[in-house]
């Protein structure tokens, strides 16, 4: 029997973000998901190293890279639209939830123990959903930077939204990111090398 999970999980790079945007450059789900995951993990590190945090920073990239992989299934719905009102909330978190029962049902039944708490979330990654969600933003955010950088007004909005939910999370690790690595995704290629 051929196990299509895999071959699913590999469409991501077809679901396209900010649909109703116009873009410069467009983002796939695929793109998006490594993005996450490397700040998820970069959060983690931060928490660990920084602020005495004991969170397993490789499983938070790992739950970064399948955040979003329900989208394979269910679309990517645009925030203004998933978030308009609490039934349509809840109407979508039902949707995730089911197209998450169905990816695991891609699995043989001897795998899927292994991957569902990557698309239902258990009470022990509680820190790294959060850190998660935080690292989904902040690509939302500098998507938003790099956009605007290209002279793109059509993301002015979205990025100043976007920057006041990172801020309202009040995370000490996202402060640092932000403080300390943010600031070289507005500089161009010559000035991220000049340090050579």
């Amino acid at each position: 029997m051929a196990y299509p999970f895999f071959a699913m999980l590999f469409r991501m790079k077809y679901i396209h973000r900010w649909a109703l945007m116009r873009n410069t450059l467009s983002e796939n789900l695929s793109e998006h998901a490594m993005e996450t995951a490397a700040i998820t993990h970069a959060l983690a590190v931060i928490r660990n190293k920084r602020f005495g945090g004991k969170v397993n920073a490789e499983r938070a990239a790992l739950i970064g890279l399948y955040h979003d992989s329900t989208e394979i299934i269910t679309g990517d719905l645009p925030t203004p639209i998933k978030y308009r009102n609490e039934d349509l909330k809840n109407s979508y978190k039902q949707m995730e939830s089911e197209a998450g029962k169905r990816m695991l049902s891609m699995l043989p039944e001897e795998l899927r123990e292994e991957y569902t708490s990557l698309f239902e979330p258990t009470e022990e990654d509680k820190e790294l959903w959060v850190l998660c969600k935080a690292a989904d933003k902040l690509t939302a955010y500098i998507k938003c930077l790099e956009e605007e950088k290209m002279g793109n007004r059509e993301f002015d909005h979205a990025g100043r939204s976007t920057l006041a939910t990172l801020q309202a999370m009040d995370l000490p690790e996202l402060t640092v990111f932000m403080e300390e690595y943010l600031p070289a995704f507005t500089l161009t290629l010559d000035e991220l090398n000049q340090g050579e």
